[in-house]
């Protein structure tokens, strides 16, 4: 989606009464007061409810453990950040004279944190209805495409392609962690001592962190495997 074609008051579809709510989402804690982290954590329930719900529905045959996978897959903060991309968010974000410095403006966890505060601002601005449709229009075809049976997470696939090899698992160290207590970024790293391969993750939990890394890992190792 080009941003030239959005509007300053609309985003995800929806235009919005009160442009403030809009700019508060787009705003990040760098750049001052008020600044999107509230509506973060009430966008983060509903893109789960609302894409649960999306999941329940097309998927009748799955059960918990599948549509959580799915769900995972769909909301992650990688998965989120590239959507914000495509909606041209890294262009409308409000950031600190140091967050732009270092290029806060392409990191995947400010976006993947707009884009849940933006789901937010359209629920406050226009109620249950106009959030949940708004969500439904952007998730609906990639639930409904996704397979009934969803692949295992990154550092499953890894250690089982490790395994069936007859090499050790791979070792996980947490090295860095930064932000406030309710909006860490987490930094892990993926260690294959076998093949020398050392990747990293960067995520708002440990464990998401880690899989980002694993991820990064994987495509390595595969590459290495087919020489």
């Amino acid at each position: 989606m080009s941003g030239a074609a959005i509007k300053a008051d609309q985003a995800l579809g929806h235009a919005f009464a009160d442009a403030r709510l809009l700019q508060q989402a787009f705003t990040h804690r760098s750049a001052g007061r008020p600044n999107n982290e509230r509506l973060e954590f009430l966008g983060d329930s509903l893109l789960n409810l609302i894409v649960a719900e999306l999941i329940f529905q097309s998927h009748p045959r799955a059960d918990e453990g599948e549509m959580t996978r799915l769900r995972a897959s769909l909301v992650n903060g990688a998965a989120l950040a590239g959507r914000a991309r495509e909606e041209a968010f890294p262009e409308r974000l409000r950031l600190g004279s140091g967050e732009m410095k270092s290029g806060g403006h392409r990191r995947d966890s400010i976006l993947a944190d707009a884009y849940e505060a933006v789901v937010a601002a359209i629920y406050l601005d226009g109620g249950w209805n106009a959030c949940r449709e708004a969500v439904r229009a952007r998730f609906g075809a990639a639930v409904e495409a996704a397979p009934r049976r969803t692949e295992k997470d990154p550092k499953t696939r890894l250690q089982e392609l490790l395994q069936s090899e007859g090499l050790p698992v791979p070792t996980y160290e947490l090295v860095a962690s930064r932000g406030e207590e309710h909006a860490r970024v987490f930094e892990a790293q993926c260690w294959i001592e076998a093949f020398s391969i050392r990747t990293a993750g960067e995520a708002s939990s440990r464990r998401a962190a880690e899989q980002i890394a694993a991820a990064a890992a994987l495509d390595q190792l595969i590459e290495k495997l087919d020489r």
